[in-house]
């Protein structure tokens, strides 16, 4: 992997404002080496003029290409057409790195960069230059760097978030160079594929897809091999809910180490070929209370009835996630769910916000009823039934300050065998029922 020098000339473009602004640099011109350039290759922005110096780092996400330059107002003349090379900025400093700092440096001594500042972009750097850039950034403590300020619930324009602690405004995976927070961004609306979208597994995890929106994911890709090393880095990972101008704070999530990771094939966006995608099972880290504010739920999404549990990579397989059991576990969600929609219910799944119930309806706009669904067999319907219970007890607690009026509903195969549940879900609030039971519960 190379490392690289780009030079800003203030008086051909005004890098100040633009950033002032709120645009995010997402290319640059180059005229030398293009055919050395690759995706991964590091650099660092270098401004210059009696008052520069060392403004940035960033990578390159892809080689260069001829294109015609974009003029506007930064642009002291239009620059016309240029060879334009991809990257992201992970990170900006307050004020410029003078030059005065490195000259002394030995590792400038020879093959200095700073002696041919005057020729086009890029300007190579050795190892041991990128090692001495590298140390002036972390010798100052960016605002990137301030110890985290965000409970949940709390919205922020993603802009802002960025400005308060790096990496780059645009992905779904955002992180820089020293950084101590890994930041995810996650939407409801958001599909990788058939159906393939983030959100609450069976089995109590948040799945979370890779990066990369063509061709086969995996750990090649930087942000990838970064969630599942995130523990050993020290990296906190920060979940975020939202797509737009303003992002919601989620809260914090861990992989799980007993079973990290899934894959799952699917057909790229909008159809095409096939592709193989990474699923991260995220836990959250503590109790991520949220405030009243924040709404529950976002639209029903329709269960696969038809499909056979993958096992994790490395992990064993949830025993109670058996391919019967998961197909009747979501074959009587969406009855249940189609059920509630014909009785003019407004049928819920849970958003990243929320705990991870399987379904919940309301009728207006005050009153919300909370589902899990149990399968049961003769050998696990105690487990399934304590399971079910407890679930629930915990859903609702976290869920009554954001409603004025929650009900919580178990929804199993069949009646249990043994009928003390029935006492024990009416002592605990929840109301037990099962199919040919729909009237006792979507009222």
């Amino acid at each position: 992997m190379n490392a690289w020098l780009l030079t800003c000339n203030r008086d051909v473009f005004d890098l100040d404002s633009f950033r002032r602004d709120g645009h995010e640099l997402q290319s640059w011109s180059v005229v030398r080496y293009r055919r050395e350039l690759a995706d991964g290759d590091r650099f660092v922005m270098w401004i210059t003029g009696p008052k520069g110096g060392l403004i940035g780092r960033g990578r390159f996400t892809g080689p260069p290409t001829q294109q015609a330059s974009h003029p506007d107002e930064y642009w002291q003349e239009d620059p016309g057409q240029r060879w334009y090379a991809p990257l992201v900025m992970d990170e900006w400093l307050d004020e410029p790195v003078p030059r005065s700092e490195f000259t002394e440096d030995p590792r400038f001594v020879s093959a200095s960069p700073f002696r041919t500042l005057f020729a086009g972009n890029p300007h190579r750097l050795s190892d041991d230059q990128w090692g001495a850039f590298s140390e002036a950034f972390d010798q100052r403590r960016t605002t990137a760097s301030r110890e985290w300020g965000l409970r949940p619930g709390d919205t922020i324009r993603r802009g802002d978030l960025h400005d308060l602690y790096g990496g780059s405004p645009t992905g779904d995976i955002s992180t820089r160079p020293g950084a101590e927070n890994l930041l995810l961004f996650t939407s409801p609306h958001t599909d990788h594929g058939q159906g393939c979208r983030n959100g609450w597994a069976e089995d109590g995890t948040f799945r979370y897809i890779g990066e990369d929106w063509a061709g086969d994911q995996g750990f090649s890709s930087t942000n990838d091999a970064a969630i599942r090393d995130h523990a050993r880095e020290g990296l906190a990972l920060r979940l975020f809910d939202g797509d737009g101008d303003d992002v919601r704070y989620v809260g914090e999530f861990a992989v799980d180490p007993a079973a990290p990771y899934t894959y799952a094939d699917v057909s790229e966006p909008g159809g095409g070929s096939m592709r193989r995608v990474m699923q991260f099972h995220l836990v959250p880290v503590g109790i991520a209370s949220q405030p009243a504010t924040v709404p529950v739920g976002c639209e029903y999404r329709v269960a696969d009835d038809t499909v056979e549990p993958a096992a994790a990579t490395p992990g064993p397989l949830n025993a109670d996630l058996t391919t019967r059991n998961l197909r009747a576990h979501r074959r009587l969600q969406n009855d249940l769910a189609a059920a509630a929609r014909e009785r003019g219910m407004t049928v819920l799944s849970p958003g990243a916000a929320d705990p991870d119930f399987d379904l919940a309806w309301r009728k207006g706009d005050d009153d919300l009823v909370l589902c899990e669904v149990k399968s049961l067999t003769r050998t696990n319907e105690a487990r399934q039934m304590r399971l079910g219970v407890g679930q629930l007890l915990d859903y609702h607690d976290l869920l009554r300050t954001r409603t004025s009026n929650v009900r919580a509903v178990l929804w199993v195969e069949h009646e249990p065998t043994d009928a003390r549940w029935l006492g024990i879900c009416r002592r605990a609030g929840i109301e037990l029922a099962w199919p040919g039971r729909e009237a006792d519960i979507l009222t």
